[in-house]
């Protein structure tokens, strides 16, 4: 079943002869650029990077790294989305606007290079997940062939460990903006606080987390299995004042554990509905 997916996937790319691939450096659009170098030549693949104030800084030399790993060709644009009200305002529909200002001058550097498609790489497991950046992306016409050939993340990683990709066990990441309760203004200055206190876990041995800001309120989400540290009192008391050294008053940790979109827990299903694919 795997090994057909695969194929289909190889299949469908090959058929689109030259490709712009929406390159962030994580798992699923790392195994798509491979797949697409694979299938059509250095040549006729061009990776996108978009430099936004929606990713660190680390992620973003990550997918410098990654790129020359695999050879790859890319482009680096400047993003400045929180020039737009319609995202740093941060209603529920912000992906849809952020992914439509990002996907517009991915597409404006397909047609001016010569290239007849832009890829972007979300997967299966994507689908029932509330994402009104999809509809962007459909609006566009840009195609999502990881998910078109029904492949899900455990899928993708372990197709990626096969291939030799370092990738294969890499924390999901999500953009920063995903932080923030709907409603609450972005900044600048939240987006640094916020990075800041997840370097705190990383480098403390945490491996998939996130950092919820509410406000002065630092939220912590980490897995299951990983909450029990937090029971020591002086390794509490060390992360505490370490986030309170960067700015947050409270520091909670969520009890629920790591799970993507937390966020969404806020809207109603109505809502969530009308934005799904």
């Amino acid at each position: 079943m795997l090994e057909q997916k695969l194929s289909n996937l190889k299949q469908n790319i090959k058929s689109l002869k030259k490709v712009v691939v929406a390159f962030s450096g994580g798992v699923d659009s790392t195994f798509l650029l491979k797949v697409c170098i694979d299938e059509l030549g250095t040549d006729n693949v061009l990776a996108v990077t978009a430099r936004s104030q929606a990713i660190t800084e680390r992620e973003f030399e990550e997918s410098q790294s990654l790129a020359n790993f695999l050879n790859a060709r890319q482009i680096i644009i400047e993003l400045n989305e929180l020039d737009d009200p319609y995202i740093s305002d941060n209603p529920p529909e912000r992906c849809y606007f952020c992914k439509k200002q990002i996907f517009n001058k991915f597409i404006a550097i397909a047609k001016e290079n010569g290239y007849n498609f832009v890829l972007e790489g979300a997967n299966f497991s994507d689908k029932d997940d509330f994402r009104p950046g999809m509809r962007a992306v459909r609006e566009l016409g840009v195609l999502s062939p990881l998910k078109d050939a029904g492949l899900t993340k455990d899928e993708i990683r372990e197709l990626s460990k096969e291939m030799g990709l370092p990738t294969w066990n890499k924390p999901s990441y999500a953009c920063l903006f995903s932080r923030f309760p709907y409603g609450e203004k972005i900044t600048s200055e939240k987006l640094k606080r916020v990075s800041q206190a997840e370097d705190i876990l990383r480098q403390n041995g945490f491996y998939q987390f996130r950092v919820r800001s509410h406000g002065d309120l630092a939220r912590i989400e980490v897995l299951p299995q990983e909450i029990d540290k937090f029971f020591d009192e002086t390794f509490r008391n060390e992360i505490t004042q370490k986030f309170k050294n960067i700015g947050f008053t409270y520091i909670t940790l969520d009890l629920s554990g790591y799970r993507t979109g937390s966020m969404n827990e806020q809207l109603k299903e109505e809502e969530m509905a009308s934005w799904k694919d």
